[in-house]
């Protein structure tokens, strides 16, 4: 929201206090502070009455955290006077609401639980002493006009980062995840191919049907599953593609197991197989000859993902781990000592320096995974699919790829280059940028450890 706004709601806020004298003030402030505990309580047992609030309240950090911030919150916006300065108390307001908006919490169970207070909030006062009816009434409409024009104030927060992020969720929907459409449609069927080679590979020298490669986990169905299922979502090509890869791994892998199988009738399932992944390779060319690349939101420099998508990602990935039960991990990426090059090298040694770590990071990162520059020396990796061990174990081994990488220079230099990264897995937490605190809070400890090093979020 813009500082204008701000002004103008802190001035409506301003009117509104003035219209009421102090002693109504008063006894709504004390009621606030007396009742915090009850009130937040009250507040927070309404919301979870409602199935679609516990996807974002269940969480035991969220709870315990929310618990005291909306204590902290009642007191806070009916303890204000007409002189103090209500443009930080506007901007909490809005903050609040931003927040709602990305982790996707629906308005109206933030307005049930609005509602739900002031009825709260008035109980009380109806059963307190006050010194005459005129007063009592007097103060109900204080607390309906403050806890109104706060959510008015979330609301239209609320409302302007939807809009910002369906924005950028459109253009990402439209945004190819590789430098050109050929070239990635190529290293798609590529990876389609190399798990159909692995699979005939592994049947054929005996290995168990459980044994066998599942097509969902390998590079092309991480990749499918976490970028192009979104690049291309809406399509009829999109759908039919999941559904063969969940019947190649759930049906015709399985099958191999059933014991008293003939040579002929192995043929005939790898046969079928073989179908459809051609199936699959079909529908792929379908899917990248609809669509082509949008250059916004690809660091120029490195030809990375940049922020303006990270929002978007974080956000589907977030979604995609609750609803499947799965999980992924940040890690946050850092250049040791770039200032030095930088300084001793030039800035041309720098951003060569910045290229090559994009490839080295890039040529070890998988299909499905996603890999931006926030900007400076700083890359910030995500790792679908992978739990915290994993994690770590993949960031010690980018640790060990960078310091054995010889960094060109101008004039025929060379250079050694290290990183420190921080890791954090998602736990839970419905807001990503829990998680990106997480992972950078860890890559401090990295580098305070000496950095050339891994460390790993609590």
């Amino acid at each position: 929201m813009s500082s204008h706004t701000d002004e103008q709601h802190a001035a409506e806020w301003r009117q509104l206090l003035h219209r009421h004298g102090e002693p109504v003030r008063q006894q709504v402030r004390a009621l606030a502070a007396a009742h915090r505990q009850a009130l937040a309580s009250h507040f927070y047992a309404q919301m979870m009455g409602d199935t679609a609030a516990s996807a974002f309240l269940s969480h035991e950090q969220v709870h315990s955290r929310l618990h005291a911030c909306m204590q902290a919150w009642v007191v806070g916006v009916f303890a204000l006077e007409p002189e103090d300065d209500l443009v930080p108390v506007v901007a909490q307001q809005n903050k609040i609401g931003e927040i709602h908006a990305r982790i996707d919490v629906p308005v109206h169970l933030v307005l049930r639980g609005a509602r739900s207070l002031k009825e709260k909030m008035h109980a009380l006062l109806q059963d307190g002493p006050a010194p005459d009816g005129a007063a009592r009434v007097e103060a109900m409409q204080l607390v309906a006009q403050v806890v109104d024009l706060t959510m008015e104030i979330m609301s239209q927060a609320y409302s302007s980062s939807r809009d910002r992020n369906s924005r950028a969720k459109e253009a990402y929907r439209l945004f190819a995840v590789a430098q050109n459409v050929s070239t990635e449609r190529e290293r798609r069927r590529a990876a389609l191919l190399d798990w159909e080679n692995q699979l005939m590979f592994d049947h054929a020298v005996g290995l168990q049907s459980v044994q066998l490669p599942r097509l969902a986990a390998s590079e092309f169905g991480l990749w499918f599953r976490h970028k192009g299922t979104h690049v291309f979502q809406g399509t009829q090509e999109t759908e039919a593609i999941l559904r063969t890869m969940q019947h190649i791994d759930e049906a015709l892998l399985p099958a191999f197991a059933q014991a008293g199988d003939g040579a002929d009738e192995r043929i005939a399932r790898l046969r079928e197989l073989r179908e459809h992944s051609k199936r699959i390779a079909f529908q792929l060319d379908a899917l990248f000859e609809q669509n082509s690349e949008l250059e916004a939101g690809r660091d120029v420099l490195t030809r990375l993902l940049n922020r303006k998508f990270l929002p978007v990602v974080l956000g589907k990935e977030v979604n995609y781990a609750r609803d499947s039960g799965s999980s992924f991990a940040v890690l946050a990426i850092d250049i040791d000592h770039f200032k030095r090059i930088n300084d001793g090298h030039g800035h041309e040694a720098g951003d060569m320096v910045l290229q090559q770590m994009a490839a080295v990071l890039s040529h070890h990162t998988r299909g499905g995974d996603y890999l931006f520059r926030l900007g400076g020396e700083e890359f910030l990796l995500l790792l679908v699919d992978t739990p915290l061990a994993g994690a770590q174990r993949a960031a010690q081994k980018l640790c060990q790829q960078v310091a054995a990488e010889a960094f060109q220079l101008p004039r025929d230099q060379t250079l050694q280059v290290t990183v420190s990264i921080g890791v954090a897995a998602f736990n839970g937490h419905p807001d990503y940028q829990s998680l990106l605190r997480r992972a950078d809070a860890a890559l401090y400890q990295a580098k305070n450890a000496g950095r050339n090093g891994v460390a790993a979020a609590d």
